[in-house]
């Protein structure tokens, strides 16, 4: 360890952190260096995340979690993606080998099924599989069995295939399984999910968080957890699957695929629908946003494509981007995307024209009773003095949209961030006497973090750090004042933090 420590003080010395790093604690010191490891890309790194999604630990050094055939198959489609960085899925399910390893295991598919869009009537079921095929998902019903489908998954949409199911009652339990080609896939997991509900129910909840940062997704504690809560949804507001590829298609292909060999991950996303946007480290890297020094605008809309084949979320607000509404039961959702569209010399130019324009459309139409408007990076200036987010990049436009949601009194509006890592709430007053609430849980990868309190922040509601989180919104509407309530829980089930709001206290008057 002290050779490793001192190979790694020598290395960071050029980055001007040399001074920081030697005035830590042993443990502070290993800390630091397991999270700086845990963002590698290289293959062993990968494999030590792969390994704990098995039931390993993050810091052995023995992956004999994962089993050896699997380790074998992801071995070498990793190697093939990092040989040429504009590998397709195409490409890596034509080899030979691959399909070899891939037919010993019986596997025809390499990810999913991942729920999405779930509606009172149906819901959407995500697939990838190993060659273009004919995919349909077989529903039962008190009536019988019905299949949905078939959809075709091809070369051009990276051999993903979304099913839409439609016509279900609203608030049933619907077992479900998938189909390949007319024969039945074998998970070694139940799946099924839940239509949500068509009238406004007495309480009804939406879990969510940011920054798994690929060893989260491994996590069986936390996505059980999640689960046992039954949430209605899972949002996942960025820095979730890839990890700083940058314009490196082939691998930010690679980490996908990581995801969906995760154990913990597959069960939960096959049973819970997901809505997914990206932050800086699923886009490009840390702190990058629109089109960099080095980059060009075909870097960005190839892994704008990249990332929409691989989630299943409902229709985009555009052609560009990864920004969309949605309702789930009571509440609007809003996800948007602050980095495809930013201009880093431009105040205004945070979201874009156009997904401002949007955006405002939105907030008009929506019915209520709450809001829930999602942004990758923090709403507030407090932690990091507003690195990286409005504060610092786009206060003007910030403030023109914080005045239109007041000057138009749009109710019930709930703000959720991440990017700092860590879990904080916090509450923005304005001038008009009104306050925003902010609730960020960038902590489903328990990274360190900012500090996760100050005594200079007289509005946190909350500040926890270097735990595994989760956060939760219960909404009742059945009140005369409808009331939604935050919940922020531990991997081991301790509930750290809860405050009940009133429509009334998030709504302009």
């Amino acid at each position: 360890m002290k050779i490793q420590r001192r190979k790694f003080l020598k290395q960071t010395a050029s980055l001007g952190i040399l001074s920081t790093i030697s005035l830590l604690s042993k443990a502070a010191y290993a800390d630091y260096f397991n999270q700086i490891g845990l963002g590698g890309r290289d293959l062993n790194t990968v494999l030590r995340i792969l390994n704990y999604g098995f039931g390993g630990h993050l810091e052995d050094n023995e992956l004999n979690h994962i089993p050896p055939e699997l380790r074998k198959l992801y071995s070498k489609m990793y190697n093939l993606l990092a040989e040429k960085r504009s590998s397709s899925y195409a490409d890596l399910f034509s080899d030979a080998e691959v399909r070899a390893l891939c037919r010993i295991q019986g596997i025809n598919h390499i990810g999913g099924p991942m729920l999405g869009d779930v509606t009172p009537t149906g819901v959407k079921v995500w697939l990838r599989t190993l060659r273009p095929a004919e995919v349909k998902i077989r529903v039962e019903t008190p009536q019988g069995k019905i299949d949905f489908g078939p959809v075709n998954s091809t070369a051009e949409s990276e051999h993903a295939a979304i099913v839409p199911l439609k016509g279900l009652k609203p608030n049933t339990h619907y077992p479900y399984s998938v189909m390949i080609d007319g024969k039945k896939v074998s998970l070694p997991f139940e799946t099924s999910f839940k239509t949500v509900n068509n009238k406004e129910a007495d309480s009804k909840r939406i879990a969510f968080g940011t920054c798994p940062h690929r060893s989260g997704l491994g996590n069986s504690d936390l996505f059980k957890l999640i689960s046992s809560r039954k949430p209605s949804a899972m949002l996942l507001g960025g820095d979730i699957a890839a990890q700083d590829r940058r314009n490196n298609g082939a691998m930010h292909r690679a980490d996908y695929i990581l995801r969906d060999l995760q154990p913990p991950w597959q069960r939960f996303s096959a049973n819970i629908p997901v809505y997914a946007t990206w932050d800086d480290h699923d886009y490009f890297d840390n702190d990058l946003a629109g089109i960099p020094k080095g980059f060009t605008d075909k870097d960005r809309r190839n892994v704008c494509s990249i990332f929409r084949n691989a989630w299943n979320n409902p229709d985009y607000g555009a052609s560009s981007g990864v920004f969309f509404r949605t309702r789930i039961e009571p509440c609007d959702v809003i996800m948007l995307d602050h980095r495809y569209f930013r201009n880093q010399d431009d105040s205004n130019r945070f979201l874009g024209d156009d997904q401002m324009q949007w955006l405002k459309k939105q907030l008009i139409d929506c019915k209520g009773p709450f809001v829930i408007l999602s942004c990758g990076t923090m709403w507030s200036d407090y932690v990091s003095n507003g690195k990286d987010s409005w504060g610092t990049t786009a206060p003007s436009e910030r403030e023109k949209l914080f005045s239109f949601i007041e000057e138009n009194k749009i109710p019930g509006v709930i703000l959720i961030s991440g990017d700092r890592h860590g879990a904080r709430g916090f509450r923005i007053p304005r001038p008009s006497g009104y306050s925003f609430y902010e609730f960020e849980v960038a902590a489903l990868g328990g990274r360190s973090g900012p500090p996760a309190k100050s005594e200079k922040w007289d509005t946190q509601l909350f500040g926890y750090a270097k735990k595994y989180m989760f956060g939760e919104f219960d909404f009742n509407t059945k009140k005369a004042d409808p009331e939604v309530t935050f919940r922020l829980f531990q991997d081991n089930g301790k509930q750290l933090y809860a405050k009940t709001l009133k429509q009334s206290q998030l709504t302009p008057q």
